[in-house]
């Protein structure tokens, strides 16, 4: 086992990993992407607040942990704080701007670990990519690591920006792509090469996202 993975994330692994499988027909395809070793930002579309958890799996399965960031105010509830905690999720303030937590984020790939962004900032409806704002492109650049695109698809079919519903199918499909790594390179504050990079990250992001609907395609 990875000395990445301790008990906390074996155990998360265990019960959010079956509930997820449970509850989801879960397609990946790239996992061969996720590098077994070394830092690098891995940057997923934002379809449900539940995302993450399906990037986080096949990392997982590669032996390997992914530090996200999760809203502050989720680490002050008695039982999912002290485990965001344990986990080693970074707290944002929504609005906040602050660079704190994109250098918080920076320094973990930096020192070799992986990092997971939704760069639209706030779950869409998937049909096309929201604003991609400049958080990612800053922490990619900070750390001068790769970013890694993953498209979603399909958990919105059960939890979609409106919220949790009980429609069918009863087991939705999911697809998850992860593409290739892509070096960056510039000025984490020269506003012209953190704008390219974002530009960079939504042209790959569009192609991971259109590689996961073909895995989970719309019902006729």
């Amino acid at each position: 086992m990875s000395r990445e993975i301790d008990g906390w994330w074996t155990v998360g692994h265990a019960a959010v990993g079956t509930l997820a499988h449970a509850a989801f027909r879960i397609r990946v395809s790239g996992s061969r992407n996720i590098p077994r070793s070394g830092g690098a930002l891995l940057v997923f579309n934002h379809v449900s607040v539940i995302d993450s958890i399906f990037v986080a799996l096949p990392v997982l399965h590669s032996g390997r942990i992914i530090r996200c960031f999760a809203l502050a105010e989720e680490f002050e509830r008695p039982l999912m704080g002290p485990a965001l905690t344990h986990l080693r999720q970074i707290p944002v303030r929504r609005g906040a701007g602050a660079w704190e937590p994109l250098e918080l984020m920076a320094d973990s790939v930096r020192a070799g670990g992986l990092g997971g962004i939704a760069p639209e900032g706030t779950v869409g409806t998937g049909e096309e990519l929201l604003p991609i704002q400049k958080g990612a492109a800053r922490v990619a650049l900070l750390a001068q690591r790769p970013v890694i695109p993953v498209g979603l698809w399909g958990p919105q079919r059960r939890w979609p920006k409106a919220g949790l519903h009980r429609h069918a199918p009863a087991r939705p499909t999911v697809g998850v792509a992860f593409g290739e790594a892509t070096p960056v390179e510039g000025d984490p504050k020269y506003r012209p090469d953190v704008q390219a990079v974002t530009d960079r990250i939504r042209e790959l992001l569009t192609v991971q996202v259109d590689a996961a609907r073909r895995l989970a395609p719309d019902p006729c």
